[in-house]
């Protein structure tokens, strides 16, 4: 596991280029293993310039980029990896790590140890999850303490130096910059075992492991004949074990009640040990079945030092946990909205929020608003021509709302007023925003009681977990056509 080459970019819309790259870094023996391996689908790494207009046109970020460009923007072409492949001279390089944070792209190429032609499956290429550890790292060491642009340009400036400690000739030892920095700084202490080079430092004090399990619902519901409406949830378990010793070694079994969602396209964090094949197979691709892997889903594991996401996931639920109709009509100068909602009998009543925004894009701001609601409170925001709903903590007992009214808008003020270039005339949406605590759709959990800690002393096990909402969006019926998350993307 190598890397040929990495970059950190600065995003900068309104530039002529739309960024600068900060810092690269290329491997050149590791390029020459890339030349052997590859043979004659070999693409030798660009220079900067070229590699910088190819990522920021394959991320859709050139501001002149609006046009749909069937290379990138079919649907054949959705990507769910964060790995893409760039055209640079008429050549493909793939595969490309990249994401963007806190407007810095991290982008690396990790080394394909087989022939590009045909292209390998990508759980077949054991950098690439390297790869995303390494940005990760890059990633926590820029913004751990970073206050203001000087202190990142002192970080980025450190970044030569550790990274030939932390990731010799591209293989990375430590994903943890921080450990590098204190290596330069501080004499490394004697330790009575071997350590291991990506683990530098180790944890004093009282034990303890902590599991949290954050589910994600999206939603695109239409409520229109021959369209169906799309949902669907992603899952993040993320773990801080304080144990003490050099390798302690921990047990997590995530667990699902009879009747849960089996979680598919697990990816995990490169401290897992071991995995079943069982959950490694199970694929959102494959048509759901009964004899479905359902759990338990063990992941023994010797974790870092810091706070590290254990796995992914994703799953197939049977029902967006709210079902919503909208409808939006256009009278004279006026607009008639009607609103259902209602809370699918299966899920927890119980939210932490829940709230309904209803913007009014390309119109002027709200003069005029009558309205009647079944349940909550409605707030007007008239400049930013804008409704929201205010639910509350939890449905009436019936698990059904209702919201209609008429809203008058006055002059348009193009300086002012909220634009969209998709939500003209009766194209236009309802956006929920929810939390739901000690809940998860698919129903999993992690058993406090079935964590297994091989370690000194006994540690106190917490485990938490929560849904939150994420484009979750109602379309109004009326519209003249289906909204898709591709085009939002567009």
């Amino acid at each position: 596991m190598a890397q040929r080459a990495v970059w950190l970019i600065s995003h900068e819309p309104g530039t002529p280029l739309c960024g600068t790259v900060r810092f690269s870094r290329r491997y050149p023996t590791v390029e020459k293993r890339a030349r052997v391996f590859n043979g004659a689908s070999y693409v030798p790494i660009p220079e900067d310039g070229p590699f910088l207009k190819a990522l920021l046109f394959e991320l859709r970020l050139l501001d002149d980029d609006k046009d749909f460009v069937e290379s990138r923007d079919s649907c054949s072409r959705i990507n769910k990896t964060s790995i893409y492949g760039l055209l640079i001279g008429g050549e493909e390089l793939w595969p490309v790590v990249a994401f963007l944070k806190n407007d810095i792209i991290y982008a690396c190429v990790p080394l394909v140890e087989q022939t590009l032609s045909p292209r390998p499956p990508l759980i077949s290429v054991s950098g690439v999850s390297q790869g995303f550890e390494f940005l990760f790292g890059i990633q926590d060491f820029l913004y751990s303490g970073q206050k203001n642009d000087s202190e990142l340009n002192t970080k980025l400036s450190q970044l030569p130096d550790l990274l030939l400690q932390a990731c010799p000739f591209g293989t990375l030892l430590d994903a943890n910059l921080q450990n590098s920095l204190d290596n330069t700084n501080f004499a490394s202490v004697t330790q009575p075992q071997k350590q291991p080079a990506w683990k530098t430092g180790t944890y004093k004090g009282k034990p303890q492991v902590s599991i949290s399990i954050t589910e994600k619902v999206k939603s695109m519901q239409y409520d229109k004949q021959g369209v169906a409406d799309t949902w669907q949830v992603v899952g993040t378990v993320t773990c801080k074990c304080d144990l003490e010793g050099i390798m302690p070694n921990v047990t997590i079994s995530l667990n699902l009640p009879t009747n849960g969602s089996p979680l598919q396209d697990i990816l995990v964090h490169p401290c897992v040990t071991s995995l079943d094949s069982a959950i490694l197979t199970s694929s959102s691709i494959d048509a759901m079945d009964d004899s479905a892997f359902s759990g338990p889903y063990k992941f023994p594991f010797t974790p870092p030092l810091e706070s590290f996401n254990l796995c992914y996931y994703t799953s197939q639920v049977p029902v967006p946990p709210i079902l919503g109709f909208y409808q939006m009509k256009e009278e004279e100068v006026q607009l008639r909205i009607t609103i259902n909602l209602k809370l699918h009998e299966s899920v927890k009543n119980n939210f932490e929020f829940c709230e309904a925004h209803i913007p009014f894009y390309n119109r002027g701001p709200i003069t005029h608003l009558e309205y009647k609601t079944s349940f909550g409170q409605l707030e007007v925001f008239r400049e930013k021509s804008l409704l929201i709903w205010i639910i509350g903590q939890k449905f009436p007992k019936s698990m059904e709302i209702s919201l209609s009214g008429t809203v008058t808008f006055g002059a348009k003020s193009h300086e002012k007023q909220p634009f969209d270039p998709i939500c003209i005339g009766e194209t236009a949406y309802l956006k929920l925003h929810f939390r739901i605590l000690d809940y998860t759709l698919t129903g999993c959990y992690a058993d406090q009681h079935s964590v297994q800690v091989f370690a000194s002393g006994k540690p106190k096990i917490s485990a938490y977990r929560k849904l939150i909402s994420s484009d979750y969006y109602i379309w109004n019926s009326k519209a003249p056509a289906p909204v898709t998350y591709g085009s939002l993307l567009l």
